[in-house]
């Protein structure tokens, strides 16, 4: 069953075009936590703005420092807060999303009454104010996404929830004397985990751009660690001189979030019964 799955999966061009530029990102992330052609902070005052050679393949930036490599150890970075931005979320957001929408009542109201009220703010907006304080830091990056795509995952968790616990096979597992508890956990969340999947993987290409976009205010992974949205940041002065700056991590951010958006629309292709014969 599970290889069917996959075959099928695999035979649209989307799942494999996004499947490969994302496998190209985690390549490019373990090889920036593992190993850099040149340390990605320490500065040389000999090679700075060296356009791209067999010595520095994306040249160099302001301080001299090795662009190839610095976008490296910001692939490493920008993985690591993604995953953890979409494991707190959807890890937090689906435990809500499931007891508030299995168990309903008054609880459960002033619960989505508070989701609302933070799903008015957009992601980015409340992800600044959420910075502003912590301070710039990995952490409070994690933290602030976290919180900021909480409310998406507890409202498509709830919502799937709600429509599958008056199904028959929950009303069998009440009859046969099961708790309410292994109800939830044992039959319902499990149906309710397809558009979780999708909602995961464009949570991640929220958390990239939206971490780029923090770097680039100045709020984000704090210099002189380097990351995508800093270096972009960075280039700005320096454009019309060595114009690879800002090409190189545009192109980083442009290609990661295209092949998650391919892989997410594979996913819910795959996952959405009307498309099952496309």
């Amino acid at each position: 069953m599970r290889r069917r799955w996959l075959d099928t999966l695999l035979r649209r061009p989307n799942a494999l075009v996004g499947g490969g530029l994302m496998a190209l990102m985690v390549l490019a992330a373990m090889a920036g936590a593992l190993h850099t052609p040149h340390d990605p902070i320490i500065m040389d005052f000999d090679a700075i703005l060296q356009p791209p050679s067999s010595a520095h393949w994306l040249g160099t930036d302001e301080w001299g420092r090795d662009v190839f490599s610095r976008l490296l150890a910001g692939a490493a970075i920008t993985l690591w807060i993604g995953l953890l931005v979409v494991a707190i979320a959807v890890a937090t957001g689906t435990l809500i999303g499931a007891v508030t929408g299995f168990v309903g009542g008054w609880a459960s109201r002033c619960v989505m009454a508070l989701m609302d009220a933070l799903q008015a703010f957009p992601s980015l907006v409340l992800a600044l104010g959420v910075m502003a304080v912590f301070g710039p830091s990995r952490h409070g990056v994690v933290v602030a996404l976290g919180l900021a795509y909480l409310p998406a995952v507890v409202r498509i968790v709830r919502a799937s929830v709600l429509s599958l616990r008056e199904k028959e096979y929950v009303e069998a597992s009440r009859v046969a004397g099961n708790s309410e508890a292994y109800t939830l956990f044992r039959h319902v969340l499990p149906n309710s985990l397809s558009p979780l999947i999708v909602l995961a993987t464009t949570l991640f290409g929220w958390a990239v751009l939206s971490e780029s976009a923090l770097s680039f205010l100045g709020l984000g992974v704090p210099p002189p660690a380097p990351s995508w949205g800093g270096m972009l940041a960075d280039s700005r002065n320096y454009f019309e001189r060595a114009p690879w700056l800002a090409i190189a991590p545009g192109l980083c951010v442009s290609l990661t979030l295209l092949g998650i958006n391919l892989l997410g629309d594979a996913l819910r292709d795959q996952f959405d019964p009307r498309m099952k014969n496309l």
